[in-house]
């Protein structure tokens, strides 16, 4: 005799738990009630982080040009970042990849740390942070790299870039989610 059963429905999945919010709660730093507060906020980061990945893949093919700040001109190194960090979360860097190493409220991050949005930063002229570009994950990182070249992405094990790799800094996304033009 054949049984004749309704449709099976799976149980909905519980979210994705984020590996540092479930860390806390493992350690006994945060219950679950406070985990389901705070997870809101830490998928809002993750977005943010990937808004900015999205709006810097958005000048893939786009033409290095020296001094250059717009997409239909041509972008350098600092121009690329800075019309990425303005259009996406509001953040207007200064126009030179040193002065963006050194601007207050972005904090340094250890090569190691590496999250996707980090400005990352190089010595390609024979000084410290004379190269700038956004990492957007796996190791890899997108920049405007040089005259006759185009906003591409790279990976930062390469020889080359690993040898000249000089640090990387974060914006501090929940304090500029505060303080972003509307």
């Amino acid at each position: 005799m054949l049984c004749a059963a309704g449709p099976l429905h799976a149980a909905p999945e519980p979210p994705p738990v984020d590996a540092v919010l479930q860390l806390l709660q493992e350690r006994g730093l945060l219950s679950t009630a406070q985990q389901l507060e705070v997870a809101p906020l830490v998928q809002q980061l993750q977005d943010t982080a990937s808004d900015l990945v999205m709006q810097a893949m958005n000048f893939l093919g786009v033409p290095y040009r020296r001094g250059g700040n717009t997409a239909e001109q041509g972008v350098d190194c600092s121009g690329f970042t800075r019309l990425v960090f303005e259009n996406s979360i509001g953040l207007v860097l200064p126009r030179r990849a040193e002065q963006q190493a050194r601007l207050a409220g972005l904090q340094s991050v250890r090569r190691d740390d590496l999250k996707p949005g980090d400005l990352v930063f190089f010595n390609t002229l024979r000084r410290a942070f004379s190269h700038v570009g956004i990492y957007v994950g796996e190791g890899k990182f997108i920049h405007a790299p040089h005259t006759g070249g185009e906003v591409r992405v790279e990976d930062l094990r390469g020889v080359y870039w690993a040898k000249r790799f000089n640090g990387a800094r974060r914006a501090d996304l929940p304090v500029l989610e505060a303080t972003a033009r509307p």
